[in-house]
């Protein structure tokens, strides 16, 4: 699922995103596009935002969000037109945070890089719970924020005629709302009920070597198996160390278990060489 708040006016880059876009194929009415005119305000933007967004958490229920931040929604950004401050921008990342969704937070647009380097800033704070003070710190960067008199949150200035009214945001509402009653949740594995015929393959598998050979009548209670097929009649000494060093011919014995039981008779595991 992806919901985007975007500038749409049909020839400002890239040129897509309108209302009716919805997705195509398997990814039908899985993209929720909301588009903006110029000079949107802070009221305004939350409102559509909060509405959006919650409607679309509670239909889709997601299981993990990625939020991408993008900071060309700001006032005063190059190529952006709306009248976004940075508290409204950071009040919009904090209420996807109070859905306690596992969230992963990234960067965006963003051209007016005084107003980025805020932003993101502020965000953080927000992200790890940290309050900051509004006074920026003294850094070599200084004379980048000397306008607006090195604060955090500046004032408003150069504000946008907004072209958006509450009855076209309505409209773009209802019919975010309409588009998501096609969704019964995030999409995942069906669940189904075993086959009986299935279910006994299943516990066939999980019982010992030596339980099916009981059931059998092959078996021998406390039998260990060897790698090697041996017939039930099939009885024999082994050797000890004094015969094998006994026996004619050059010799030579590794012993590699001496306490190794078969057949219920201890022996001796001798391999002669030479």
């Amino acid at each position: 699922m992806t919901v985007s708040f975007h500038k749409y006016t049909g020839d400002f880059f890239p040129g897509t995103g309108k209302l009716d876009n919805n997705g195509a194929g398997p990814s039908k009415h899985f993209c929720m596009n909301v588009p903006l005119l110029d000079g949107i305000d802070d009221n305004m933007y939350l409102t559509i935002f909060k509405t959006v967004i919650d409607d679309t958490v509670t239909a889709f229920r997601p299981s993990a969000i990625v939020l991408q931040c993008g900071a060309n929604s700001l006032v005063c950004d190059r190529l952006g037109a709306f009248n976004v401050s940075i508290a409204a921008h950071g009040e919009c990342f904090n209420f996807v945070r109070k859905f306690n969704v596992p969230l992963l937070v990234v960067g965006g647009g963003g051209y007016t890089i005084k107003n980025v380097s805020r932003c993101w800033t502020y965000e953080t704070s927000v992200l790890v719970g940290a309050e900051i003070p509004d006074e920026l710190p003294a850094t070599v960067y200084d004379s980048f924020f000397a306008d607006s008199h090195w604060k955090l949150h500046p004032p408003l200035m150069g504000k946008v005629d907004n072209q958006n009214s509450p009855a076209s945001l309505q409209r773009i509402t209802v019919s975010i709302r309409n588009k998501l009653r096609y969704l019964q949740g995030a999409p995942s594995a069906a669940m189904q009920e075993i086959p009986p015929d299935l279910q006994g393959l299943l516990a066939d598998e999980n019982r010992t070597a030596e339980e099916r050979d009981e059931e059998l009548g092959t078996g021998q209670a406390g039998e260990k198996r060897l790698g090697r097929s041996t017939a039930r009649n099939e009885f024999y000494d082994a050797l000890s160390v004094d015969e094998v060093l006994r026996a004619p011919g050059p010799a030579r014995v590794a012993i590699f278990d001496v306490n190794e039981t078969y057949l219920g008779r201890r022996f001796v595991n001798v391999q002669r060489t030479g």
